[in-house]
């Protein structure tokens, strides 16, 4: 039996950590662990054997693994993380000294590579790391409260630009650099757009929230809704080719400073407006 994982490409988007709770959810819980080793620096002292996990939750891009002592295991896939699962005694498809927690029931096994953020604590202090989120685009509860709340906050950030504050998640939670460059397309704005000239900010957090929950349940991505590979996209990382709608190419520039720096991809005849003054292609 195959392995099934999350495998990830640069800060992995909500729909992703959705799908890899689900998947964790389906496995462990209300298990029993046989096996719950941390190898993370500060938490190689801790054993979870014999702990039931009652449940696995996202809340953004965080992952939560909640246990019957009242204690969650809180990983964040970051760059480079990501969760398998494996049948137990099953070789593993990447490197032992990257795994840095392994929780085993009677049958799966599943092992967290690469998480450099790795946290155990008590249940009721999860809000210390996720209480400053703006609301969660795949929370199972949004409701006109979480839109009002998206929608105060993200006009909040009117001297800001557009594919910046999609991806601010103390904005709202869940939309990574795919999203946020399908979003500024499909509502025709550059991503140097200041959100004050948004024609409608309601309409794009309904969009991202449309476009996570459109391929929350699947590994497959696509905003076009062609899953075929090459297709799947209308712009994001398609720099250099034409758009799909005009035969324009398709122009690449960073945005953003530092390590929030990120590839944004637009049509300038399909995204009218602002443009950086250095642009990749």
């Amino acid at each position: 039996m195959a392995a099934h994982r999350a495998t990830v490409v640069g800060v992995p988007e909500g729909d992703t950590v959705h799908l890899t709770a689900r998947r964790l959810r389906a496995a462990l819980a209300g298990q029993v662990l046989v096996r719950g080793e941390l190898r993370h620096p500060r938490l190689v002292g801790h054993d979870l054997a014999g702990r039931t996990v009652l449940e696995v939750a996202s809340v953004g891009k965080h992952l939560f693994t909640r246990f019957d002592d009242g204690r969650s295991l809180h990983s964040h896939l970051r760059l480079d993380g990501s969760w398998h699962l494996y049948p137990p005694g099953a070789p593993w498809q990447r490197p032992s000294h990257q795994a840095r927690a392994v929780l085993e029931t009677d049958g799966r096994t599943a092992v967290g590579f690469n998480l450099h953020d790795l946290e155990l604590l008590p249940t009721g202090e999860e809000g210390r790391l996720v209480g400053h989120l703006g609301p969660d685009l795949l929370d199972p509860a949004w409701g006109d409260a979480h839109a009002a709340e998206a929608l105060r906050r993200f006009t909040a950030r009117e001297a800001s630009e557009l594919g910046l504050v999609l991806l601010e998640q103390r904005v709202m939670a869940g939309v990574g650099n795919l999203y946020k460059t399908e979003v500024c397309f499909l509502l025709g704005l550059s991503p140097w757009t200041l959100v004050r000239d948004v024609p409608d900010p309601a309409a794009a957090i309904a969009l991202s929230r449309e476009l996570l929950l459109r391929n929350a349940d699947r590994p497959q991505q696509s905003t076009t809704g062609d899953l075929a590979r090459g297709r799947q996209t209308w712009v994001f990382e398609r720099g250099g080719q034409r758009c799909r709608r005009c035969g324009t190419r398709i122009r690449t520039a960073e945005q953003g400073d530092g390590v929030y720096a990120r590839i944004a991809y637009w049509c300038p005849a399909c995204q009218p407006g602002p443009a950086p003054t250095r642009m990749r292609r």
